[in-house]
């Protein structure tokens, strides 16, 4: 887990207006909320906070906000960030306030290690579910849930309830759904080209919809 210090700076101004300026100030509008807190306006420095996205696994980093120089500091992890459709900018962050105590519901990405033999027969890995919902405390969050798939043969799968992790981090589930699969090559031939076909058929019902010349 990444324990990352950013600068934040408490803003009484709300509305587009005064957002906009802070963005030509160099600094982005965002706000810290949580069960236990009442909401901040907050921003941050576009320049710090781009520092902090380099770090990578943001989203399952806990951020060490430190507010008006010191003045006060939350553990928190970022909820939302809202990006412009057009150019791209960042306009809001969303910062939700963690209790260290109390576990967090974060998704992790699914990495395989090993080459299955069913692999090396010819037959085609599918990742079905390349995230989980892990539930852990802020400190424990995995970087990643990685799956051994060397003895997986075709037709055999990984399912989430054959993964276990260390520690006291839970893999909360109703179902107990495929995580991976090694699927024939004439299953996967088969698949993929069923794919081609919703795709196809989806291009043409968008054309169809489409006004026509008058």
């Amino acid at each position: 887990m990444n324990n990352i210090e950013l600068q934040a700076a408490t803003r009484k101004s709300t509305g587009n207006g005064p957002a906009r300026a802070l963005r030509r100030e160099g600094r982005v509008p965002a706000i810290l909320y949580g069960p236990a807190d009442k909401p901040q306006m907050l921003s941050v420095g576009a320049h710090d906070f781009e520092e902090v996205v380099k770090e990578g696994n943001v989203g399952r980093s806990i951020l060490n906000l430190v507010i008006d120089g010191g003045k006060q500091a939350k553990a928190a992890m970022i909820k939302e960030l809202q990006i412009h459709p057009v150019d791209h900018g960042l306009i809001h962050i969303d910062f939700y306030a963690v209790d260290m105590a109390r576990k967090v519901r974060v998704n992790v990405p699914v990495v395989t290690t090993g080459k299955s033999k069913g692999v090396e027969m010819g037959g085609m890995l599918q990742i079905i579910r390349r995230e989980l919902e892990v539930l852990c405390l802020p400190d424990a969050i995995p970087q990643e849930i990685t799956i051994d798939i060397t003895q997986l043969d075709v037709g055999q799968s990984v399912h989430v309830e054959d993964i276990q992790l260390g520690g006291n981090v839970e893999l909360p589930h109703e179902v107990n759904f495929t995580v991976l699969t090694i699927l024939s090559q004439k299953k996967a031939e088969v698949e993929e080209a069923e794919e081609g076909e919703e795709v196809a058929e989806a291009a043409e019902e968008a054309a169809e919809a489409a006004p026509g010349d008058e």
